[in-house]
């Protein structure tokens, strides 16, 4: 963390009387960042935050990492080429990196778990997918590994936004409601689906109140995807009927979260882009 040092007080200077409300005392910046002017106020800003920008390093470098696998890299050059055919290399390139990313936040989970996992392999005009060779613990792992490929896709989506707000008029407002509508598609709580993974950890009153979520997002939004989010809880809640015995309040909060984020993306992002 900061190291900053303090002024020496002078030993012989009378002692004024507490005040009543005694502000804290700022700490001193170092000499060597006061010299710098302001260079060193930027500097003195990012050492503040040298902790998050280590983690987003460290987790920039570990993206990097399927890419150095040569069936990862040419199946990813594949599925980059039929998007480019469709739609154009911009909207392609940032496509692409989005599953990216998602299929990444799987592999980030399962090594924090210990489970040995392939890196992500692509399916021209389909998907990726990554495999795994190990069984999670127990269905509370199950769901966190499930649901970090729509986190990191959050974060995905939550990236182009901002690239689409900085410069607008080009194809980041597409990539940021079709990457939010590819992963809020993959929150379906069906077994094939990252949502199945996670709705396995809920009970069935979680479960119920995850249903009402979906409407209630439905409605405001407009976004029919929800439709088909709803019919597979249903199905889970009053056919399948095999909801955790226990409740799971943390998968819970994520799995609710990233329904309330992605709704909240395609009401910000209108069609037509």
């Amino acid at each position: 963390m900061n190291q900053y040092t303090g002024g020496v007080q002078d030993q012989h200077a009378v002692e004024a009387p507490p005040e009543a409300n005694p502000q804290p005392e700022k700490k001193a910046q170092p000499a060597w960042i006061k010299r710098l002017g302001p260079f060193g106020a930027v500097i003195a800003t990012l050492l503040k935050f040298k902790t998050a920008a280590l983690l987003l390093l460290t987790k920039a470098k570990f993206l990097l990492l399927g890419l150095g696998q040569l069936k990862t890299l040419l199946s990813m050059l594949a599925f980059f080429g039929v998007y480019w055919s469709l739609y154009g290399w911009r909207f392609a390139a940032g496509f692409v990196i989005g599953i990216y990313i998602h299929e990444m936040g799987h592999v980030w989970m399962l090594r924090h778990y210990g489970l040995p996992a392939s890196a992500p392999m692509f399916i021209p005009g389909l998907g990726a997918f990554v495999s795994l060779y190990g069984s999670p613990a127990n269905v509370a792992e199950d769901a966190r590994i499930g649901l970090a490929g729509p986190l990191w896709g959050a974060g995905a989506a939550i990236a182009s936004l901002a690239m689409a707000v900085a410069f607008p008029g080009g194809a980041w407002p597409a990539i940021a409601r079709t990457t939010a509508y590819i992963n809020l598609f993959n929150l379906t709580p069906v077994w094939m689906l990252d949502g199945g993974r996670g709705f396995r950890a809920l009970d069935r009153q979680q479960r119920l109140y995850w249903l009402g979520l979906a409407a209630v997002l439905w409605y405001v939004t407009g976004a029919g995807l929800f439709i088909l989010l709803m019919v597979g809880a249903a199905y889970r809640i009053f056919w399948k009927k095999d909801h955790a015995p226990e409740p799971d309040q943390g998968a819970f909060f994520q799995f609710a979260g990233l329904l309330v984020l992605f709704g909240t993306l395609l009401a910000l992002i209108p069609k037509g882009y």
